[in-house]
């Protein structure tokens, strides 16, 4: 397919009525059990801090808790406003492990985390029982790349426990997405997925401003759907949800530089920066400092210098 030129999209926008109510987006924050994200005026960072050996870029870094949850107070006092943390990689072809496993990755690494610092946390599972003890040990946020369809108790918990919640989009898994993914509207059709995954949360109890969408940038999307996806975010900010944005480091990035993924920060800001002009709210990033001051130049550009 190829890409939709970039002046479409402010036609595109008009075509598509929201299916949900603009709550979310047009309050400008999130509540969460520790503290308010404020995005009326600025983007948000969060940082990644991946507990597995597999992770196409920081795999094996912090196996060790310790070091986990030293990086992770780092990204803080770098200027991360929310640190996600993952006990499974998702990257193209990444292996599933049990809950169990999991579940002894991410515990001792956000009870540590929550000890040290005052800033929301994400636990990135698409399983609830993953989800549920990382709730129980101080985090704020679930962040689901299956957008509540992997595990059927998850979007009951999200529910019950009234805390923010991420629903990206992926086309397939995680080990079959890349395999030749196809859409003859990809802007169009990954906003028809999210606007029937937010129908059905709110369906299920969970509130319209707890909810956060993701375009899933890499997953299941080839060069061309990722760039016309980053092209496209009005579209998306049309279903009246904050938007976050994980294009950090990724094989797009590497393809159009050709560099390896110890090699793509300034494709990886520059991806930023395109997202945050085109109306991301929350950018997720393995680079906090870096991508926090670039983030802060483009809001400068956005909302105006003293915002």
């Amino acid at each position: 397919m190829s890409a939709q030129k970039p002046q479409e999209f402010s036609i595109a926008v008009s075509r598509f009525a929201p299916a949900v109510p603009a709550a979310s987006a047009d309050r400008g924050y999130l509540l969460t059990r520790h503290g308010k994200l404020d995005y009326a005026r600025r983007t948000l960072v969060m940082g990644i801090l991946n507990i597995t050996p597999d992770s196409f870029y920081d795999g094996g870094r912090r196996i060790d808790p310790n070091r986990a949850i030293a990086d992770g107070a780092a990204m803080v006092e770098a200027g991360a406003e929310v640190i996600d943390i993952g006990g499974e990689s998702t990257r193209p072809g990444a292996r599933p492990v049990s809950e169990d496993e999991e579940i002894e990755r991410v515990l001792p690494v956000v009870r540590g985390l929550r000890r040290q610092v005052r800033i929301p946390i994400s636990i990135d599972t698409y399983k609830s029982t993953v989800a549920r003890h990382a709730l129980d040990a101080g985090a704020d946020i679930v962040n689901d790349i299956s957008a509540l369809r992997f595990d059927p108790d998850m979007v009951s918990l999200v529910a019950e426990e009234q805390v923010p919640v991420v629903l990206m989009h992926m086309q397939g898994t995680p080990r079959t997405m890349q395999s030749e993914p196809r859409y003859d509207d990809v802007v169009g059709e990954v906003r028809d997925f999210l606007a029937a995954r937010l129908d059905e949360a709110m369906e299920k109890g969970v509130a319209a401003e707890a909810i956060i969408i993701d375009p899933g940038i890499g997953f299941g999307k080839t060069l061309e759907h990722n760039l016309a996806l980053l092209r496209g975010l009005p579209v998306l900010a049309a279903l009246g949800q904050p938007i976050l944005v994980g294009a950090s480091r990724k094989t797009f990035i590497g393809k159009i530089l050709a560099v390896e993924p110890e090699e793509r920060l300034e494709g990886s800001l520059a991806a930023a920066v395109a997202a945050v002009l085109a109306g991301a709210n929350i950018i997720r990033a393995h680079d906090a400092r870096e991508t926090l001051r670039a983030v802060r130049v483009a809001d400068a550009i956005r909302f105006g210098a003293t915002a």
